[in-house]
């Protein structure tokens, strides 16, 4: 949660103190330190203080609701955190109340979008509504339209590393759905091209990508993302089934060449 810090300036040193707490998960400890503010609460206090509440345990829908409340609120001002405000009130709608509300969450990004386009909260709402598009919103509801519904939001979105979130979530999507592998891989070279991923992450997009290129029929690309995998990562166990793909993918190669007139 200690990005969330960036939405108000100049911050408190207890609300400073309280994002920590959060960020090192001692959500009670913040929630403590946040109620133990002398005076009038300044609108970041209030802003934090509502974070801090959807996370506390036991969750209870009468926080949350006042949480909501609290972020409204927030988000009639012309600021960043009135921007995280809006942001965090579509996420309730998404993935915190217990009664969910998609339709709602979705105009709540949408919203937000329309106000301030340029907004990084606004952006990482898109990335959201595009997750709701492509599994949640009842329409569109043909597995084609929700992808391209989905991906008309890249153009809106201007953060590399977000364009790259999304562009991930549309080749899960289209996996699910069974799209064309073509479809599919063109997200993922995006993914890959922009790059940084943590983790595991990338190495699973390398054989990703080289093994629905193999699949696709596009052999000259599968060898290029197999051998880049044994060439940018440590030697694993992983290492041995792409050597044997490259192998699969010399004999698919010389079978290609054997059928040409």
């Amino acid at each position: 949660m200690l990005p969330f810090a960036r939405a108000a300036a100049p911050v408190s040193d207890d609300t400073a103190a309280a994002w920590q707490l959060m960020a090192d998960h001692l959500v009670r400890d913040a929630y403590v330190r946040l109620d133990q503010v002398k005076g009038p609460p300044s609108r970041e206090q209030d802003f934090a203080q509502a974070v801090v509440a959807v996370d506390y345990q036991p969750v209870t829908q009468a926080r949350l609701h006042e949480a909501e409340a609290t972020f409204a609120a927030l988000a009639a001002g012309h600021d960043e955190l009135a921007e995280a405000a809006a942001y965090m009130q579509a996420r309730l709608y998404q993935v915190h109340f217990q009664q969910l509300d998609y339709p709602r969450a979705a105009a709540l990004y949408r919203a937000l979008a329309e106000r301030h386009p340029e907004s990084h909260w606004a952006q990482l709402g898109l990335v959201k509504l595009g997750l709701l598009l492509l599994y949640a919103l009842p329409e569109p509801s043909v597995p084609a339209e929700r992808i391209g519904a989905a991906t008309a939001l890249l153009a809106r979105i201007h953060e590399e590393k977000l364009q790259r979130d999304l562009h991930l979530q549309i080749a899960r999507a289209g996996t699910f759905y069974d799209q064309p592998l073509d479809s599919v891989l063109a997200h993922l070279i995006e993914v890959n091209r922009i790059g940084g991923l943590v983790g595991q992450a990338p190495e699973d997009l390398a054989v990703e990508l080289g093994e629905l290129s193999l699949r696709a029929g596009h052999y000259a690309q599968a060898r290029g993302y197999f051998e880049a995998y044994l060439r940018d990562f440590v030697p694993n166990l992983r290492s041995v089934t792409v050597r044997r793909r490259l192998e699969d993918l010399a004999a698919l190669e010389a079978k290609a060449k054997g059928l040409r007139p």
